[in-house]
């Protein structure tokens, strides 16, 4: 069987290399190459996440700006539009906003226990109602609430959860016992993401869902999950008014976790040992919850904007790059700076879109045999709204649909030894980074920390549902100068303290020479795509190969 799939994988790789090896000898790719500019990607960094932008929230001032500012890019550098003769492809969204005094009651008998949003618990609807609550709704401990055939696993199994609450852990077992064999180990599967747990919890008909947040396996600090899920929500807009989803979603810290399992006379650390095993049964907590969210309803229209450069010989076959534009916006309940600019998250992306797309149109001979397509989409804060839009509601077809390339949160560290593949040994695209890395003098090593669950966390998640195999780089993390451990510190900090907030913000002592030499080697693996007429393909054994 070894010997079986390592000659073509391995025919590949040499082919790639041969490829770039020959297009050494292209002056025109060359001077495209160099033509990636640290001065530029800075510059359009530092407009995205100005303070003019408002934090680019969808369906506001700041969309309008930023999307605007994108199309007179594109058109400046000669793209044509991509959705017929424009360069929006519209987006219909709803925006929830919750009232922030909702409580949350758990009773015991006759005993209550109030908890405040925000601090306490966050919780929302992705129902599109004026009101949507909990009243004395059972709740039950559903372990990970996963249920996974294909590795024999059922939290659900001989519990009728239908109008109850669930509670349950983040991530996926695994991730706590590091047993390799258990699910995947410390890498996440989807069946970790707390988007599963909602859609799982709905499906057996709860009505309520709660995830127990810890920083380490949830991968960000409390403080994000306030800032992320508090103020305007969106979903896109649906037919049944997301009446499917539970009447109420949301989280509750550790600490809040902690005294709610000791009113319910409970140990939550044993309870959540038993969940890691097989056989684990849910229990319930003899607890009952309330709680009442007034929400204001509005249905609005955001953007994805998306340009083409036709192919000179294919150009009914598609090659993507794509970023997300949005953050936060802008949050009038803070105190003092209330603007989330998303500088790192994800301006750099964005920029990053523009560079590549300028330096495309510099390659006059040969061209790109076949079209390259640049997208910006709405939404991604928000659950990939704007990717999952695009890639069910499809401009170009998907059966020539080539790959997918996705930029997110570029380097800001400087140059790297290595480069990370998130999602590493999922599609031949692999081989293809592989052989420009090679050309760096670099090496490719998979995401160091998988149990972030980072590949379901971005847009190319959404064409790869689709079947389209998709690539997300991260930056590496042996920095050239100060090694490993410097990195992760840095990264660390970044997490920690600017991620989902407003301080994430341009800083001009960036050293973005780690970035562009990460765009140019974004750049050589597209241009190798647009000159082949074979498609990438999924590997054996990846998920995403059904």
């Amino acid at each position: 069987m070894i010997k079986k799939y390592f000659f073509p994988a391995f025919t590949l790789a040499v082919v790639v290399l041969m490829f770039f090896g020959c297009s050494k000898k292209n002056k025109e790719l060359e001077l495209a190459l160099d033509s990636i500019s640290a001065e530029e990607f800075a510059k359009n960094v530092a407009v995205l996440s100005s303070d003019e932008f408002e934090g680019r929230g969808p369906s506001s001032s700041g969309e309008e700006k930023t999307v605007n500012f994108l199309k007179g890019e594109f058109q400046e550098i000669g793209l044509k539009p991509g959705n017929g003769e424009s360069y929006f492809q519209e987006v219909p969204v709803v925006e929830i906003t919750a009232d922030p005094s909702a409580k949350l009651r758990v009773k015991k008998g006759k005993k209550s226990t109030l908890f405040s949003y925000g601090n306490e618990f966050m919780a929302w609807t992705s129902r599109f109602v004026e009101e949507s609550s909990l009243a004395d709704s059972e709740m039950v401990f559903v372990g990970y609430g996963i249920k996974a055939p294909e590795y024999n696993w059922n939290d659900y199994e001989g519990i009728d959860v239908r109008g109850k609450t669930v509670v349950m852990l983040v991530n996926d077992p695994g991730f706590a016992t590091e047993e390799p064999e258990l699910f995947n180990g410390r890498a996440m599967t989807y069946y970790g993401r707390w988007t599963y747990k909602f859609e799982e919890a709905a499906r057996q008909g709860a009505e309520g869902a709660l995830i127990i947040h810890e920083t380490e396996p949830a991968a960000y600090p409390w403080e994000v999950v306030k800032n992320s899920w508090s103020g305007p929500n969106f979903s896109l807009d649906s037919e049944d008014n997301n009446m499917s989803c539970c009447a109420v979603e949301g989280w509750l810290p550790i600490e809040v976790s902690r005294k709610i399992f000791e009113i319910a006379g409970k140990d939550l650390d044993e309870l959540k040992s038993s969940a890691t095993k097989h056989g684990f049964k849910a229990v319930p907590l003899g607890l009952k919850a309330s709680i009442t969210l007034k929400n204001k309803i509005e249905k609005k229209k955001s953007r994805n904007v998306i340009a083409l450069l036709p192919g000179s010989n294919r150009s009914d076959e598609y090659i993507f790059y794509m970023a997300h534009w949005d953050h936060f916006g802008i949050d009038p309940t803070l105190e003092g700076d209330q603007i989330f600019n998303g500088a790192m998250d994800n301006a750099t992306g964005t920029a990053a879109l523009i560079e590549l797309a300028r330096s495309f149109m510099k390659i006059k001979s040969p061209p790109p045999s076949r079209s390259i397509v640049f997208l910006a989409v709405t939404g991604e804060e928000q659950g990939l709204l704007g990717s999952q839009y695009y890639a069910t509601h499809r401009i170009f077809p998907l059966s020539k649909t080539v790959a997918a390339i996705n930029m997110d949160a570029m380097n800001i560290f400087g140059r790297m030894k290595d480069i990370t593949i998130i999602g590493y040994g999922n599609s031949e695209l692999d081989d293809y980074v592989e052989a420009v890395a090679a050309e760096q003098g670099r090496v490719v090593r998979p995401d160091p920390t998988p149990e972030r669950g980072s590949f379901f966390r971005s847009d190319h998640f959404s064409f790869a549902k689709q079947g389209v195999p998709a690539l997300y780089t991260g930056s590496g993390i042996d920095h050239v100068e100060y090694g490993e451990e410097w990195t992760r510190a840095k990264m660390d900090k970044y997490l920690a303290e600017n991620y989902h907030k407003p301080s994430d913000e341009y800083d001009p002592n960036w050293d973005l020479s780690g970035a562009i030499e990460d765009l140019k080697l974004l750049f050589k693996v597209g241009y190798k795509l647009s000159m082949e007429s074979i498609f990438p393909k999924w590997k054996e054994g990846s998920g995403f190969k059904r």
